[in-house]
């Protein structure tokens, strides 16, 4: 998924949850802020690889983004006191994990890989309806807490 999806229930999720001060940063660091950790990691072996040519389906991950990275998130939750950050990155990979380019879960254990859920559906409408879903959402939590 790109970043407006992320975006988008992250913060309905912590306006669901009525998060507040370091918890509200947590959220955002592991259900959005992932992505700019991971990605510039990647960026120079695809430009050594591709160059500026523009390659659909490159696999951006690294472990920092698969499910494998709750056995840090995890203990980190627990010393930070917080469910947030594990509860936060694990709505990123769902999002992302619904999206049909290749992903590696137990990476750099194993190298099993899937393509994705919901495969009957175009990413692209996927997160549309994503998108639209969270949207509404969040505009249903901001009418209630009036």
């Amino acid at each position: 998924m790109t970043i407006l999806p992320h975006l988008l229930v992250t913060t309905l999720g912590v306006q669901a949850l009525g998060l507040e001060g370091k918890d509200i940063v947590l959220a955002y660091s592991f259900g959005y802020g992932i992505d700019l950790v991971d990605h510039p990691i990647k960026l120079p072996l695809y430009l050594k690889k591709n160059g500026r040519k523009n390659e659909k389906h490159y696999h951006w991950r690294t472990p920092l983004q698969e499910p494998v990275a709750l056995m840090w998130i995890i203990p980190l939750s627990v010393y930070l006191g917080t469910y947030v950050p594990a509860l936060f990155f694990i709505s990123h990979f769902v999002l992302d994990y619904m999206v049909s380019y290749e992903k590696r879960p137990f990476y750099p254990f194993s190298t099993y890989s899937t393509e994705g859920i919901l495969r009957k559906y175009s990413d692209t409408q996927k997160e549309i309806w994503t998108c639209i879903m969270c949207a509404a959402l969040i505009a249903v939590l901001v009418l209630v807490k009036r």
